[in-house]
């Protein structure tokens, strides 16, 4: 009976997930494609606003909750506006009449600045409001790496939709440096759950994360070095530009990135005893499951576009 019903619950946990997939992937897919035909006359980026502003807004208010539950006493409204303000900074860059000309750089300076502000204003918040014991100094961490952990990673995947390689690209070729970026990164992590799960036996990283397999790990760089391959080589959508090293450096940097940011909220998250970080997206856990790959893949994929 007991494997019985252990049984049943895997299987719920994969439909769950593979609904909350295929719908968060066609989201996706539909923003890409509004923005890639510049729908109602939007401008480059202004398409992918909603989904960066949710995915900052609803992974911060996450990481206040966990951080909250274990006695910080986070301010729940602070911490995910602070997160959302940053790539709404590097979108408004774009726009700005006097972006003209400006590099990419520019454009994350300005999400720079915007979580240098959120800071700024946690800060003044815990000088108004502080007392010996109080716990500020945890607060204030909480906010900054809300803003620097979370909201300046989605404004980098907002600045790949920026880069020259995609404004020389026309329609799907705009996109091909955000697009290749998330499928290397979700490609990885099929792979790394398809395989750790069938065969993995040797822990990758047993205190952190048990879960995780060296077994995976492999066919996690290996499915990204695959992606990397059929996107930049195979299927002729690339043709604003190639990332720095081509497809064989762009899929391991990236497949890397993405596995280090995995192993990064599962620290968190052990930290503040959470098992998911959340409950909004089913069987995926929270906002900040679903993400946490591409944070530290996005600023790498990024580098790897501006420098080619």
């Amino acid at each position: 009976m007991t494997s019985a019903t252990g049984s049943s619950s895997r299987l719920g946990t994969l439909v769950s997930r593979a609904i909350v997939t295929v719908t968060a992937a066609g989201g996706f897919a539909g923003l890409c494609w509004a923005d890639a035909t510049g729908l109602f006359a939007a401008a480059p980026a202004w398409w992918l606003v909603p989904a960066a502003t949710l995915l900052a807004y609803g992974a911060a208010a996450e990481a206040a909750r966990m951080a909250a539950d274990r006695g910080y006493g986070c301010d729940g409204r602070l911490v995910p506006v602070a997160a959302a303000a940053v790539p709404l900074a590097a979108v408004a860059a774009a726009q700005a009449p006097s972006a003209a000309g400006n590099g990419p750089a520019a454009i994350i300076g300005w999400a720079a600045v915007a979580a240098w502000a959120a800071i700024a204003a946690a800060c003044v918040a815990e000088i108004a409001r502080y007392r010996p014991g109080g716990k500020s100094l945890a607060r204030l961490a909480v906010v900054a790496l809300a803003a620097l952990a979370i909201g300046l990673p989605l404004a980098f995947m907002v600045g790949l939709r920026l880069v020259p390689a995609a404004a020389a690209g026309n329609g799907l070729a705009a996109l091909v440096p955000l697009v290749s970026m998330v499928a290397v990164v979700k490609g990885g992590d099929i792979a790394a759950y398809v395989v750790g799960s069938l065969v993995g036996s040797r822990k990758l990283a047993p205190v952190v994360s048990p879960g995780k397999t060296w077994e995976g790990a492999a066919a996690s760089l290996a499915a990204s070095l695959a992606v990397a391959w059929l996107i930049l080589e195979r299927s002729g959508w690339s043709e604003g530009g190639q990332p720095w090293g081509g497809w064989a450096v762009y899929g391991l940097a990236v497949g890397v990135a993405g596995m280090l940011g995995d192993l990064s909220e599962s620290l968190v998250k052990r930290e503040l005893a959470a098992k998911d970080s959340g409950h909004s997206l089913g069987g995926l856990g929270g906002f900040l499951d679903l993400i946490d790959a591409t944070l530290m893949a996005a600023p790498v994929a990024w580098l790897l576009w501006v420098l080619g």
